[in-house]
């Protein structure tokens, strides 16, 4: 019997090493996967699109807030991986019901070291899981070399369109931005991702550069012209969702493509 912890605090005790676990998380499967644990993950969501072979070997159990119970229950899984952003307290609860529910809750990079420190001690892959936080380690060190002299500027990163939303404070995507030397002009907001009127987005900060990222939303030239419109001379550019809101091992290439960035 081996009794462990997660980033809720929520106490979860095994008799064995689990076997068989659920994925609700995109960024986590990728993990998962990259620790070598291939084999023990049975069921997945739609949205697990990393490693691309996964949509045709794994059991698709619904999407990120919306699962089939039912589904899941087939796959008998020893433990279900969620996320306190990417998934409801509803559904943890019921989710409770079938077997434990592991919940990351992921805002800074030591919260992302924590959980791969985490999944190597509950699935025994704790080697693994050291190379993977070495890696992110060195990529951190070496990126802060690089950005050190750069001049911090201000961002509005949007994630939405009708209505316009943005990533606020407290979240991974603003710790990503920190990094990157962007002061986010939405950190203020109490919400982690405010509604925005984009009318007043020069007299709320004016940013000087605006971020369309490429999810959840599938921004259009026609969505950067007109958010160009009410900023004064800021430059518009797509990014890449997926390396500033994915945690866990995505973090090596995450590094590697904000030097490009700049």
């Amino acid at each position: 019997m081996k009794t462990f912890s997660d980033q809720l605090g929520t106490s979860h005790t095994f008799e064995t090493l689990p076997k068989r676990i659920v994925s609700l998380v995109p960024s986590q499967t990728e993990l998962l996967y990259d620790l070598g644990l291939e084999e023990s993950i049975v069921g997945i969501t739609k949205f697990c699109v990393h490693p691309f072979h996964f949509k045709s070997t794994k059991k698709i159990i619904g999407g990120t807030k919306k699962v089939h119970f039912e589904k899941i229950k087939l796959l008998q899984p020893d433990i279900i991986i969620a996320n306190k952003e990417e998934n409801t307290k509803e559904i943890v609860e019921e989710l409770s019901k079938i077997c434990p529910v592991w919940v990351t809750n992921i805002i800074t990079l030591e919260d992302n070291l924590k959980m791969i420190e985490d999944f190597g001690q509950l699935f025994n892959k704790r080697t693994e899981a050291q190379k993977w936080m070495d890696k992110i380690n060195f990529a951190h060190q070496d990126f802060k070399n690089f950005i050190k002299d750069k001049p911090t500027q201000k961002v509005a990163y949007f994630i939405w369109a009708n209505p316009y939303m943005v990533a606020g404070n407290n979240t991974f995507i603003n710790e990503m931005l920190r990094l990157n030397h962007f002061e986010n002009i939405y950190a203020n907001r109490e919400e982690r991702y405010p509604e925005v009127i984009i009318q007043k987005m020069r007299i709320q900060g004016d940013p000087d550069l605006v971020l369309l990222s490429s999810e959840p939303f599938p921004f259009t030239d026609e969505h950067a012209f007109e958010l160009g419109r009410y900023t004064h001379h800021a430059k518009t550019i797509f990014v890449d969702g997926e390396m500033f809101s994915w945690y866990g091992s995505r973090l090596v290439k995450a590094f590697a493509y904000f030097k490009l960035l700049h």
